[in-house]
C-alpha cells in the first residue's frame, strides 16, 4: 500500500444544503424556547424571590423579568400553562404593577371547559376588568352559559364575577338567569344568587319587580347566609321604590317572629358571637324594620313589644351586644314608637356614655345630638354625663360633647350650663375655643335671664378667649351695654378693671375703650352700688389708654378705639385737655392711614371747631339691632321709594311691579304703601310725562330664584340692577332654616367665569336659627361688562344636626334679566 492509500480522510464538514440549514434553525429556536420555559418561575418560587428582594430595584428587576416570560407564554398560546402564568400575573397586579396585558387571557380561560382554567379566569376578570373597559362585555355570553349549566362551583364563580364587576348592561342581560337561580335547590347557589341580585338592584333599580316573588319564598329559609342575603335584598328594594316599600310592609309580622326567635331561642350556635345569637342577622332585620316602620302607625305598633324585649334582654358587656342595642335604639327613634320606648332608648344611650370604649361613647354622643330636638326632655336627664365628657382627652369626643352641651341649653338651665362651659373654655384645646366661645355667646343672646348676667357672661368669654370670639361680638356687646342705661356705671367699672389687668385680648380692649370713652364720667364718680368701691383718677384712665395705644399687641382697629376714647374723654373729664391734645397730635403722622386720618380730624376739631367739640362728641344714641346688610337693604329700599315718587306709573300692572320691587327690597309687602287709582286725565298726563326724554325709567323687577333646599335649609337669590349702572348686578343670598336644629358655621362661597368680576360682602352671621328664625343674608356684587350669560357656582359648608355638610353646585338657570 502506498503513502496515498494510508492517508487519513478529511474531517472538515461538507457544505449543508438550504433545507438542512432551515431544520437546524428550527431546532435552535426550540432549544431557546425550552430554555425560556425552564427559566420561568413557579408561583411559589416567584413569591419567595420577590419577598427576598432587599431593595425596590431588585424587586422591579425580578418582576420585569417574570412579566417578560409571561408575555412570551401568552404570545406562544400555551393552553396547558396559561392559568399558571395568569395566576403569577394576578399576584404581580396585587403588588401594584401593571398587568393589563392579561385581560384577554382572562376571557380565554373563562371560555375554557376546564374548571382549573375557569377558576383563575374568573378571578382575573374580577381583578383586571371593570365597567370602564369595553372588554368586560365580552364575557357576558360566557357567564350566561356557565349560569345555565348544572355545575355548582362554576355557577358560583360566574355569580361572584357578575356581582363584583357587572355593569348595568350585563345586569340587564343576565337578570333573568339570576332570578331562576334564586329558587335552585342548592343553598350554595341560592346564597350567591341573592347577593348578585342585590348588585343588580343597585345598578338597575327598574329591575326590582322581577325579584319580588322570590323574596317572599326566601324569607322562610333557615339557612343563615340565604336569610341574611334576602333581608339585605329586601332592604335595597324598599329604599329604592315607595311601591315596593308598601308591598313588603305585610311581611313585618314575619320579620318580627324571626327576630323574636333569634332573641329567645337562638338561631344556631355556630353564628353566635360572645353569647349574642347571630348579631349580624339581628342588625340587618332591625334596619329593615326601621325602614318599614317609618311614618306607618300599624307597622310600628306591631314591632313595639319586640323592640322593648330586645332593648331589655341584650347583653351589652361585649361589642356584639352593643351593636345590636344601638341598632335597636335607631329603630325606636325612626319609627312611630311609644313615648316610654323612646325614653328607654335615650336611657340606653346614656348608659353608652359611661362605657369604657371610646367608639361607643362617640356613637352615643352623636345619636343624642340627633335626638335632642325631638326628645329634649329625655336627653336633658343625661346632661351631667354629657358635661363630664367635655373633659375627655380625645378631641373628637370633646367636640361632640361640646356640640351636645350647647344643644341642651335652654332658658331653665342656661346659668348652670354656661358656668360649666366657661370652666371648659379655660382649659379646652385651642381648636375648640372658637366653637365654645361662639356657642356661649349665642346661648347667652337667646336665653339670657337678665341683661347684667348677659353682660357678665360676654365679659368672661372676652377675658378668657377674646381672640377666638366671632367678629360681631364687639358690636353686640357695645349695643347691649348702650341699651342697658341702668348698667352703664357697672359695665364701665367692670371693663376698666379687666382692661387694667390684661390688654392682650383685642376684642375686650376694643369694648373697654369704647365704654370708657362713652361713660368715662360715670367711672370717675364712683357711686355704683353694684360693684366694690373703686377710686379711679383721671390720670390713671389716660395712662391706661396711652398704654393701649403704645402696646405692640394692639391692632390698628384697637388703636382707633383708644384714640376715639381719648377724644371723647376730653369732654367728660374735668381736668386740662393738654395731655389728650398732645397724644392726638402725635398720631397725626402715624403710618396707618386710618389712624392718621382720625388724628388729623381730631386735631382740626381742637384748633378750629373747639366750640363744637362737646356737641360732636356727645354720647351715642341707642343703636337698633341690625347689620351692614340690613342698612344697605334699607338704603336701596329708600332709593326705590324715591324713584317711585319721581315717576308714578300709569297702569295697575306697572304699579304691581313696583310694589313687587319694594317687596323684594323690604322683605315685606305690608309696609309698602298702596298706589291710589288714577283717573283718566291723570293717566294721560303721566303717560306724556313718561314719554318725555327727561323722565326716569324704572327697571322691571327680577324674580327671586330658589337654588338650594335640603333638610329645611333653603337658599334664595334676589336680584337688583342699579338703573345707572346696567353692567352691575346685586345678588342677595338669603338662607332660611325651617328645621328643628340650628345650622351653624354656615359659609357661602361663590365663583363666576373669568369675564366677570365678583365681590363678596361679609355675611350677616354664620348661624341660621332653627324653625324660621332670623334669616342669614350675604350680598354679592357682580360686574358684567360684556353682558355675557351669567353662570354662578356656589359652595356651601355648614354643620346641621351634628354633621358636617358640604355642597357644590352650579346655578345655570338665572333669569335673563340679570345679564341682558
Amino acid at each position: 500500500m502506498g503513502r496515498g492509500e494510508g492517508k487519513r480522510p478529511d474531517r472538515r464538514p461538507t457544505p449543508a444544503w438550504p433545507c438542512t440549514r432551515k431544520r437546524q434553525g428550527e431546532r435552535n429556536g426550540v432549544e431557546a424556547e425550552a430554555r425560556m420555559v425552564v427559566t420561568s418561575l413557579k408561583l411559589q418560587d416567584l413569591i419567595e424571590e420577590i419577598r427576598g428582594a432587599k431593595t425596590q430595584a431588585q424587586e422591579r428587576e425580578v418582576i420585569q423579568k417574570e412579566c417578560a416570560h409571561i408575555r412570551a407564554s401568552f404570545r406562544d398560546g400555551d393552553p396547558l400553562h396559561r392559568h399558571r402564568q395568569l395566576a403569577k400575573l394576578l399576584y404581580v397586579h396585587m403588588l401594584g404593577y401593571p398587568a393589563h396585558f392579561g385581560q384577554m387571557e382572562c376571557l380565554k380561560l373563562i371560555a375554557s371547559p376546564r374548571f382549573t382554567d375557569k377558576r383563575v379566569g374568573y378571578l382575573g376578570a374580577m381583578l383586571l376588568l371593570d365597567e370602564r373597559q369595553d372588554a368586560h362585555l365580552l364575557i357576558t355570553n360566557s357567564i350566561k352559559n356557565d349560569l345555565s349549566q348544572g355545575m355548582q362551583a362554576v355557577q358560583g364563580l360566574a355569580l361572584c364575577t357578575l356581582s363584583t364587576m357587572g355593569s348595568a348592561e350585563m345586569c340587564r342581560d343576565l337578570a333573568t338567569e339570576v332570578e331562576k337561580l334564586l329558587l335552585e335547590p342548592s343553598t350554595y347557589v341560592r346564597k350567591k344568587a341573592v347577593l348578585t341580585a342585590v348588585h343588580i338592584i343597585r345598578k338597575v333599580p327598574e329591575l326590582s319587580d322581577i325579584f319580588l316573588p322570590p323574596c317572599a319564598k326566601l324569607l322562610h329559609e333557615r339557612h343563615h347566609g340565604i336569610l341574611l342575603g334576602t333581608i339585605t335584598l329586601i332592604t335595597e328594594l324598599c329604599e329604592r321604590s315607595p311601591a315596593t316599600l308598601k308591598h313588603f310592609r305585610k311581611v313585618v309580622p314575619q320579620l318580627v317572629q324571626i327576630l323574636r326567635t333569634l332573641v329567645t331561642t337562638g338561631y344556631s350556635t355556630e353564628h353566635s358571637i360572645s353569647g349574642v345569637s347571630d348579631p349580624f342577622l339581628q342588625v340587618q332585620i332591625l334596619r329593615l324594620l326601621r325602614i318599614l316602620g317609618q311614618n306607618h302607625e300599624e307597622s310600628s305598633e306591631s314591632m313595639n313589644d319586640l323592640l322593648a324585649q330586645v332593648a331589655t334582654n341584650t347583653d351589652t358587656s361585649r361589642n356584639a351586644g352593643s351593636a345590636v342595642l344601638f341598632e335597636t335604639v335607631l329603630t325606636i327613634m325612626d319609627i312611630r314608637s311609644a313615648a316610654g320606648l323612646r325614653v328607654l332608648a335615650v336611657n340606653i344611650l346614656g348608659r353608652f356614655l359611661r362605657n369604657n370604649d371610646k367608639n361607643i361613647r362617640y356613637v352615643a354622643l352623636t345619636s343624642l345630638l340627633r335626638l335632642v330636638q325631638s326628645d329634649h326632655s329625655a336627653v336633658q336627664r343625661h346632661r351631667s354625663t354629657v358635661v363630664e365628657c367635655l373633659r375627655e382627652p380625645d378631641a373628637s369626643l370633646s367636640r361632640r360633647a361640646l356640640e351636645l352641651s350647647l344643644a341642651l341649653m335652654n332658658s331653665s338651665n342656661v346659668r348652670a350650663m354656661t358656668q360649666e362651659l366657661q370652666g371648659f373654655l379655660e382649659s379646652c384645646p385651642h381648636d375648640l375655643r372658637a366653637d365654645c366661645a361662639s356657642g356661649i355667646l349665642l346661648a347667652a343672646e337667646r336665653f339670657a335671664p337678665t341683661k347684667r348676667w348677659h353682660i357678665d357672661t360676654i365679659l368672661h368669654v372676652l377675658t378668657t378667649a377674646g381672640t377666638h370670639v366671632r367678629d360681631d361680638a364687639v358690636a353686640n356687646l357695645t349695643q347691649l351695654i348702650g341699651g342697658a342705661q341702668e348698667l352703664h356705671a357697672y359695665s364701665v367699672r367692670r371693663l376698666y378693671s379687666a382692661l387694667a389687668q390684661d390688654i392682650s385680648q383685642q376684642p375686650l380692649v376694643q369694648v373697654a375703650a369704647w365704654c370708657i370713652g362713652e361713660y368715662g364720667d360715670l367711672l370717675l364718680e364712683g357711686n355704683c352700688e353694684e360693684t366694690e368701691p373703686l377710686q379711679v383718677e383721671e390720670e390713671a384712665v389716660l395712662a391706661l389708654l396711652e398704654r393701649v395705644l403704645q402696646s405692640h399687641m394692639s391692632l390698628p382697629a384697637t388703636r382707633g378705639y383708644a384714640l376715639t376714647a381719648l377724644m371723647k374723654l376730653s369732654t367728660r373729664l374735668r381736668g386740662d385737655n393738654n395731655r389728650i391734645r398732645q397724644v392726638v397730635s402725635i398720631y397725626g403722622s402715624c403710618l396707618d392711614m386710618e389712624l392718621q386720618q382720625r388724628a388729623v380730624e381730631y386735631n382740626t376739631l381742637f384748633r378750629k371747631y373747639d366750640h363744637m367739640r362737646a356737641a360732636i362728641l356727645e354720647k351715642m344714641p341707642l343703636m337698633e339691632r341690625g347689620g351692614p346688610q340690613v342698612d344697605e337693604e334699607a338704603k336701596e329700599s329708600k332709593e326705590a321709594a324715591q324713584l317711585l315718587e319721581a315717576a308714578p306709573v300709569a297702569t295697575e300692572p306697572q304699579a304691581s311691579k313696583l310694589l313687587d320691587l319694594l317687596d323684594l327690597l323690604d322683605g315685606t309687602s305690608g309696609d309698602a304703601q298702596k298706589i291710589p287709582s288714577l283717573d283718566t286725565a291723570t293717566e294721560d298726563t303721566l303717560i306724556q310725562l313718561l314719554d318725555s326724554p327727561c323722565a326716569p325709567t324704572v327697571p322691571a323687577p327680577i324674580p327671586n330664584l330658589k337654588v338650594f333646599e335640603r333638610e329645611g335649609l333653603q337658599l334664595i337669590l334676589s336680584f337688583v340692577r342699579p338703573p345707572g349702572t346696567p353692567a352691575l348686578l346685586f345678588i342677595t343670598v338669603t338662607a332660611t332654616n325651617a328645621s328643628k336644629g340650628d345650622v351653624t358655621h354656615f359659609i357661602c362661597q361663590a365663583a363666576v367665569p373669568k369675564s366677570f368680576q365678583l365681590q363678596l360682602q361679609a355675611p350677616s352671621g354664620n348661624t341660621v336659627p332653627a324653625q324660621g328664625g332670623l334669616p342669614m343674608t350675604q350680598l354679592l356684587r357682580i360686574l358684567n361688562p360684556t353682558k355675557a350669560p351669567l353662570r354662578l357656582k356656589l359652595r356651601l359648608t355648614y354643620n346641621h344636626f351634628g354633621q358636617s355638610v358640604q355642597e357644590i353646585f352650579e346655578v345655570n338657570n338665572l333669569p335673563a334679566e340679570t345679564w341682558q
